[in-house]
């Protein structure tokens, strides 16, 4: 009986030994892959943006013939109001 309790304690340090073994394994190639994985999301997000902003100008002259009328509306309402607008008053203006 007492060579059975030594095999089942034997067996099961080996057990909880490679447990322990498999847990350290696997926190540390966890914690290296998520290291990892958050320097690509960065370096992802940097190329991402630096290349969004590179085809700004891109994206602007394809917006541009749906944004002639816009600007041309934006314009003639610009004009009028600046021409129904009363002449400052001549004390308001300063003269240097």
């Amino acid at each position: 009986m007492f060579e059975l309790f030594v095999l089942v304690a034997i067996l099961g340090s080996l057990w909880l030994v490679g447990s322990l073994l498999g847990f350290v394994f696997k926190l540390v190639f966890g914690l290296i892959g998520g290291v990892f994985s958050l320097i690509g999301g960065l370096l992802a997000l940097f190329v991402g943006g630096a290349l969004m902003l590179a085809m700004l100008p891109v994206f602007a002259l394809m917006l541009l013939p749906l944004l002639l009328p816009v600007l041309l509306v934006v314009g003639i309402v610009w004009l009028i109001a600046r021409a129904a607008r009363r002449p400052a008053p001549a004390a308001a203006v300063a003269t240097h």
